[in-house]
């Protein structure tokens, strides 16, 4: 059998995609339950777990965060994985696994990129193209 390119990325599973929401249930749960010690977490007012993105051999996780108003997100998204080592722990006792997958944060970025391109459409020059666009159907 023909091995597939490293660059070459497949479609996640079934499988990856629910044990990657049971993950992110998880810590959106743990995250609410505000036990957290770190000074920098206890002050992020609330901390959004948009998604987690798993890999397919199911052991690293990346849990995309972004906190109330996006202020602080380097420092939040810095102590969250100061304690990632807590947050697998966490996990790991609610996720039926034969390893806990290692969870590492990042800033999600979606958000400020859908307000760019909503910005875009809404340039005088965009919105001729799609309204002359309309009239020709």
């Amino acid at each position: 059998m023909k091995r597939r390119a490293p660059s070459s990325r497949t479609p996640p599973g079934q499988r990856q995609l629910r044990v990657g929401e049971r993950i992110r249930h998880i810590l959106a749960e743990v995250l609410s339950r505000g036990h957290l010690t770190d000074p920098v977490l206890v002050n992020a007012n609330m901390i959004t777990v948009t998604a987690v993105e798993i890999g397919p051999d199911l052991k690293h996780a990346t849990a995309y965060v972004m906190p109330l108003g996006g202020k602080n997100a380097e420092a939040v998204v810095h102590a969250l994985n100061r304690a990632s080592g807590y947050f697998r722990a966490e996990v790991g006792h609610d996720l039926d696994l034969h390893s806990t997958p290692k969870i590492s944060f990042r800033i999600d970025n979606s958000f400020e990129n859908a307000a760019h391109i909503e910005n875009l459409l809404r340039q005088d020059r965009v919105r001729k193209d799609v309204v002359a666009e309309d009239d020709e159907e």
